[in-house]
């Protein structure tokens, strides 16, 4: 060796690969960006499970209304906040990971005319033909109680809640989630109290439920607007940038997929909902409660789940896959600890969680039936929830697809095949509706992989 150089193995390769991030690490990253959300999905649920009791107070007429709607407003929400919002979220943080600050900047616009056709396409469908879509679901009786109801709030609230959830999709997507969840969490504070102030003291029913979602969100997206405009999610957004089809299939690539799967989950739920209704009033608001906490694991995992999206869609832009994955599935250990205990509850408490929302006798014996059996079958959908918001951030929807088409073919599928074929009713089908959640977690989590999560 000539005199004065170096010993060869006194530098290391170029192209070494950093050491991978301690689980500890990861847990602290997942919980920084995921406790603001949690707390306000945790939030959001105690205020919106005030809703089936304000409608209880009602009479059943009204908690069938409510139940008939229940789905098509879980739709919104998930698809504003987690699946379309999911994707501005990607995209944000695939943009943000890879140093493209200006692409961020233009994606806001996108984003904004997205959530701004999708509002109308509700406010259009459920405002405009309420007693025909919501009669297909739970019968005229239903359907009239919850008509004015609908109106309300799809044909007022639709855009608005796409805006502020969009809004606040732009600031995870930045990284500032807490600052995402401020709004959002006065405006759902607000509701309880208005929606009982709109429903009793000023007599307007249910449609006042309507009125008050519209109000607090167009309240929520005023206050998101200012944000985002004054550049707090860490740039500022270029709203005359010219409209790109590349910009759009940013978001659209990931956002569609998961829309269509949030579609499928309720669509499930609307199916199983339509069959139900065959037993009567009070049996489709029975399972109007038992699916109310069925979709608490939505919010709960939510929390998890945006963090995994960000986190992850940072890793993936930056081409680190083994780190997407140990995120994916910190985050998904994670959602399971959070949902596993409420999943026990309802499964040791069905009936005394049952009265809470029903005077009804009838409707109370059938909904304990229903929790008992559904129950421990939740923690399966936070976990499966947790893992398919990470796939959004990694931009891989195949298998997510998969599992929401096995759930839907389990719950209603197996339903027919359970409750009516076999002739156990609606004890066989709220088992199908168990298996079906069981499926989508485990589907999920049989993604996260490096065969499936890897450069294509």
């Amino acid at each position: 060796m000539p005199e004065g150089a170096a010993p060869a193995v006194a530098a290391a390769p170029a192209s070494a690969a950093p050491p991978p991030v301690p689980w500890r690490a990861l847990l602290r990253r997942v919980l920084d960006l995921a406790a603001p959300t949690t707390l306000l999905a945790l939030i959001q649920t105690a205020c919106q499970l005030v809703e089936p009791w304000l409608a209880a107070r009602q009479g059943t007429a009204a908690l069938a209304g409510w139940a008939v709607v229940l789905p098509f407003a879980l739709l919104l929400q998930q698809m504003s906040a987690g699946a379309m919002g999911g994707g501005v979220v990607s995209a944000i943080a695939r943009a943000i990971g890879g140093g493209r600050s200006a692409e961020a900047s233009a994606l806001v616009l996108h984003a904004l005319l997205i959530a701004t056709g999708f509002g109308l396409a509700f406010a259009a469908l459920l405002a405009g033909f309420p007693r025909a879509v919501l009669g297909f679901v739970g019968g005229a009786e239903a359907a009239e109680a919850a008509a004015a109801y609908a109106t309300w709030m799809f044909g007022a609230g639709a855009v608005p809640a796409w805006l502020a959830n969009t809004l606040a999709s732009v600031l995870r997507g930045g990284g500032r989630h807490a600052l995402a969840s401020r709004a959002l969490l006065l405006a759902w504070l607000a509701f309880p109290p208005l929606a009982w102030a709109l429903m009793e003291p000023a007599g307007l029913g249910l449609k006042g439920a309507g009125v008050a979602f519209a109000l607090v969100m167009a309240a929520a997206a005023g206050a998101q607007a200012a944000l985002v405009l004054r550049g707090a999610a860490g740039f500022v957004p270029d709203l005359r940038v010219r409209p790109s089809a590349a910009l759009f299939g940013r978001i659209l690539s990931v956002g569609l997929v998961a829309c269509a799967m949030a579609t499928v989950a309720n669509l499930a739920t609307i199916l199983v909902t339509a069959r139900v209704a065959a037993h009567g009033a009070a049996a489709v608001a029975a399972f109007g409660i038992s699916a109310r906490i069925e979709f608490l694991m939505v919010p709960l995992a939510f929390g998890v789940g945006s963090a995994l999206t960000a986190l992850v869609g940072r890793a993936a832009g930056a081409g680190d896959w083994a780190l997407a994955r140990r995120t994916a599935w910190t985050g998904g250990f994670l959602a399971l600890a959070l949902t596993g205990p409420v999943g026990l509850l309802v499964s040791l408490f069905p009936g005394p969680l049952a009265a809470a929302f029903a005077p009804d006798p009838e409707v109370v014996a059938i909904a304990a039936r229903a929790l008992g059996i559904i129950g421990p079958a939740l923690p399966f959908f936070g976990l499966g929830m947790a893992l398919y918001f990470a796939a959004m951030g990694a931009g891989r929807m195949l298998w997510p697809v998969a599992a929401g088409l096995s759930r839907i073919a389990l719950a209603v599928g197996g339903g027919w095949l359970l409750g009516a074929a076999m002739g156990f009713g609606l004890d066989g089908q709220f088992l199908a509706v168990a298996l079906g959640i069981a499926a989508f977690g485990a589907v999920n989590a049989f993604a996260v992989r490096p065969g499936v999560w890897g450069p294509r």
